[in-house]
This record gives C-alpha cells, sequence and structure tokens, in this order.
C-alpha cells in the first residue's frame, strides 16, 4: 500500500519536478531505439526489417480542482485500419512539419479529443516504446487544469475519452500480468482493467514507466 499512499502527496509540482530533466530521443527510427521500457519492446526492435516510423503520444494528466492528478484515455474507434477499439492516449506519427515529438503529441491531441496546446503544460517525456505495428512512439507527459478541459472526441477516430486516477496505477495489485507470444517468442505483459476499459499493450507500458519515475521522487 506504500505506493497508494504515495500518491497522496503526488501532484503537479511533483510530475513538473520529476520530469524536467528527461530529453525526448534524439533518433527512434533504428539506432536511437536504446531507452526502451520493455523486454518486448526491446526485442521487436532487434527484429526490424526496416526503420521504425516515429510517433509521439500524450500523456494527459488531468489535474482536478481537488489536487488529485487523473489519467485521460481514448478509446479508438472500431473500424480503424490499425489497434481499433483499444484504449491508447492521442497521438500518432510525426510529420515532416512538427518540431519534435512535443510538437506531433500536441498536434495530435487538438485532431483528437480538441485539447489546446496551450491548456497543457508539458513536464517532460518517458522512454520510447515500440509497438508490434513498427512505431517508434515517444510519450510526452502534459499536466491539464481542469478548468481549461473540454474533450471533443475526433468523429470517426475517438469513440470515447475517459479518466483514471493516476492513484490506481500507483498500486501494484491492480496490474494484471499475461503471457503474449509474438514471434515465436513468449513475453510477460502487464494490463489493467478500469470500469470496463482494459489498458494494455505499449499504453500500459507506459504507465509502469511514468508511476515508477514518480514514485520513485517520493521515496
Amino acid at each position: 500500500m506504500a505506493n497508494v499512499a504515495a500518491a497522496e502527496g503526488l501532484d503537479r509540482q511533483v510530475v513538473l519536478a520529476r520530469l524536467r530533466d528527461t530529453r525526448p530521443p534524439e533518433d527512434v527510427t533504428r539506432g536511437g531505439l536504446t531507452g526502451l521500457s520493455t523486454p518486448l519492446s526491446a526485442a521487436l526492435a532487434a527484429r526490424l526489417s526496416a526503420p521504425a516510423v516515429p510517433a509521439a503520444v500524450l500523456v494527459p494528466l488531468l489535474e482536478r480542482r481537488s489536487g488529485r492528478l487523473d489519467v485521460v484515455f481514448t478509446e479508438r474507434a472500431p473500424h480503424l485500419r490499425r489497434h481499433a477499439g483499444q484504449i491508447s492516449f492521442p497521438g500518432g506519427r510525426i510529420d515532416p512539419g512538427d518540431h519534435g515529438p512535443a510538437a506531433a503529441a500536441l498536434r495530435e491531441a487538438r485532431e483528437e479529443i480538441g485539447l489546446l496546446p496551450q491548456s497543457v503544460v508539458l513536464a517532460g517525456y518517458l522512454d520510447a516504446q515500440l509497438t508490434i505495428t513498427g512505431f517508434a512512439v515517444t510519450p510526452v507527459v502534459g499536466v491539464i487544469d481542469e478548468a481549461e478541459y473540454r474533450p471533443r472526441p475526433a468523429p470517426g477516430e475517438v469513440a470515447s475519452v475517459f479518466t483514471a486516477p493516476l492513484a490506481f496505477f500507483l498500486d501494484p495489485a491492480n496490474r494484471r500480468l499475461g503471457q503474449r507470444e509474438v514471434q515465436g517468442s513468449c513475453f510477460e505483459v502487464v494490463e489493467y482493467h478500469w470500469e470496463g476499459h482494459r489498458i494494455w499493450g505499449a499504453t500500459a507500458a507506459m504507465l509502469i514507466r511514468l508511476t515508477t519515475m514518480l514514485i520513485e521522487t517520493k521515496s
């Protein structure tokens, strides 16, 4: 229960302080894939037959009026070609016109859930995450004030937007372990279940990395 107790002291300032010195990887297409956060990602990187596609997501932390931090998620539309129906963070590939992963993440968040860039206080970055579909994703963590949060899901792309308390992901008791076979090898994977939503894959891996970094601050 130590992690749950620590969550009571986690606020905007702790998040900003802990992630302040983090930097995005300089090259995530192949050679820059050195800070991957899971064994599965590392194994996928070793087997890349082509350069990974650079992408970015915004990991939005919603600051409630009470001071509590919630995590904002999107449920992808069921008809999409990639990751249909899955729970994810707003994001996508980094376009040539984007000035780095933060700009891409903010652009995608505006397109997917109507989140204005000026409403987000950027906190920092997590380790790159390689997906089974060949995207090298840089997670960008941002804090949003509840007063400025008015989600508008993009029709045809986002089925819904919901939040879950950050404290839920800080408690190891809420992690469910499983196995996944990828290219002939089995890997342990973690997922979370929150109010009927199954949060797994790269999204779950990003949450584990984020909560680990925040708890280290409180220890």
